[in-house]
């Protein structure tokens, strides 16, 4: 049996990992769109063998299933393509990591689109030629309906065959709604073998979502690393962190507080969080907008799977009746609504997309902002070197936005409080429920390479000895 991987190795994004059996049966893990093409985050360039033609780096049509441990991007992203490339299999994932799967790509194929029509309109032979490149890579809503009608939704913790000899469990992982860790187990010459993929291993007590589960002994882990070398900052409960920065913003003031938040996860994360703020502690009613086609939808898809959201989160929809609507709440569907609200002169809440303030109606409100000493911009997620939000970070005293040179005099604060990833000791407590006498060998993917290598000596000091970190289109045998 051979492991593969194709993405995620010693970066964070693109996941993607394949599994040969003896038989020649081929199980494709995860199929995540690649953020950072170029080179990886030791600064390395990426030297994997690609083929002469053709998206991926091995022939699509050879592989025999998908396995998707959720809907993020960097996970779920180049499905459309392998179906392009020639990919005539299934896709297997749990129901709500369909669903925001679908929602995402879907999203992501109107924004190719209209990238596409733009430059195809251009005149000018370097875009001319980025344009017909652009068209190999670019997937379109043709390619997501195909891959959407593909897909097989699996119950967690229930054994799913796949081949002879070949099966598969789905466990719950937290992280986002529907995330999974994967377990297969594959009989080989009158052995069995397993091997499990942790996905991105959420952290306990999350707004929502249930705790990650652990999971079962295994022969070989392939571990996510993202916060391989650190603990989460904020200590504090969601509500308290955010209670405290409303305090500040909007009632102590009358100002306005803008949360770039990314659609699928984080946003209902906050909303639910000022829900029970104003139900439970007596907020004053400050106008709240979410302005994400996006993100409500996503919700729909969270109201859709109540059964599946934490104790807690089921407990106060019976009290209250709702999870995500509340007094002064409003959603904004169109652009000239998301427009409007900068005529709105009463203190207010924001909550836009994209997370990294990079591209979406979260830059627009930003732009109209950032110069107005009574705006907070509150970032909550992870920011990309590069991106606008990485230089509000950075403290820039000038913000270049939409070729428009602007002074910063809104404050930026940030808290990882409602980060969906489990930080260093929760990725040590996942990985210490496997025995290091059984474990043959854990491979740490989907993080920074420090991130790894930190993480690599943490596990080795509590007994792990066979860790690896391999690089993209490195191969073993198993």
């Amino acid at each position: 049996m051979k492991l593969t991987f194709w993405g995620a190795s010693r970066q964070v994004t693109g996941s993607m990992f394949l599994l040969e059996t003896e038989d020649n049966y081929r199980i494709l893990i995860d199929c995540g769109a690649d953020m950072d093409k170029k080179a990886g985050s030791n600064g390395q360039e990426d030297e994997s063998p690609k083929l002469d033609t053709g998206f991926f780096p091995f022939e699509a049509s050879t592989i025999n299933v998908v396995l998707l441990t959720h809907a993020h991007i960097d996970h779920s992203g180049n499905i459309p393509n392998l179906y392009r490339e020639g990919y005539e299999g299934q896709v297997l994932c749990t129901d709500p990591t369909f669903s925001l799967t679908n929602l995402l790509l879907q999203d992501a194929a109107s924004l190719n689109s209209r990238r596409l029509s733009e430059m195809g309109k251009s005149k000018k032979q370097k875009v001319q030629k980025k344009f017909v490149s652009l068209q190999k890579d670019l997937f379109l809503e043709k390619q997501v309906r195909e891959s959407m009608d593909n897909v097989v939704p699996i119950q967690y913790n229930r054994k799913f065959k796949l081949a002879d000899g070949v099966d598969v469990t789905f466990i719950p992982a937290g992280h986002l709604l529907g995330a999974a860790h994967i377990v297969i187990n594959v009989y080989e010459n009158g052995e069995k073998k397993s091997i499990g993929f942790s996905g991105d291993i959420g952290r306990r007590n999350y707004p929502l979502l249930t705790d990650p589960e652990p999971m079962p002994p295994v022969d070989y882990l392939i571990c996510e690393s993202t916060y391989g070398n650190r603990l989460h900052i904020d200590t504090q409960t969601p509500e308290s962190v955010l209670a405290d920065v409303i305090k500040r913003t909007c009632i102590d003031i009358p100002g306005r507080l803008i949360i770039p938040s990314f659609s699928v996860g984080r946003t209902q994360a906050l909303l639910y969080t000022l829900n029970r703020l104003y139900t439970e502690q007596g907020f004053p009613n400050i106008k709240v907008f979410s302005d994400s086609p996006l993100a409500l939808e996503s919700t729909k898809v969270y109201q859709k799977n109540l059964r599946m959201l934490n104790r807690e989160a089921k407990e106060y929809y019976d009290e209250n009746e709702s999870l995500f609507d509340f007094a002064n709440f409003e959603y904004l569907e169109s652009s000239k609504a998301s427009r409007e609200v900068s005529n709105y002169n009463q203190p207010c809440i924001i909550i836009s997309s994209s997370g990294m303030v990079q591209g979406g109606r979260v830059e627009q409100h930003v732009a109209a902002n950032i110069s107005n000493p009574y705006c907070t911009i509150l970032i909550i997620g992870y920011c990309a070197e590069g991106t606008l939000g990485w230089r509000l970070l950075n403290g820039q005293p000038t913000i270049s936005i939409k070729d428009k040179e602007e002074p910063v005099l809104a404050k930026v604060e940030r808290t990882d409080v409602f980060s969906g990833h489990g930080d260093r000791d929760d990725l040590v407590r996942f990985v210490k429920h496997q025995s290091p006498d059984r474990l043959k060998k854990i491979f740490l993917v989907h993080g920074d390479y420090p991130s790894m290598v930190a993480f690599q000596q943490t596990l080795q000091e509590e007994g792990f000895n066979q860790v690896e970190i391999p690089a993209k289109g490195q191969q073993y045998e198993l």
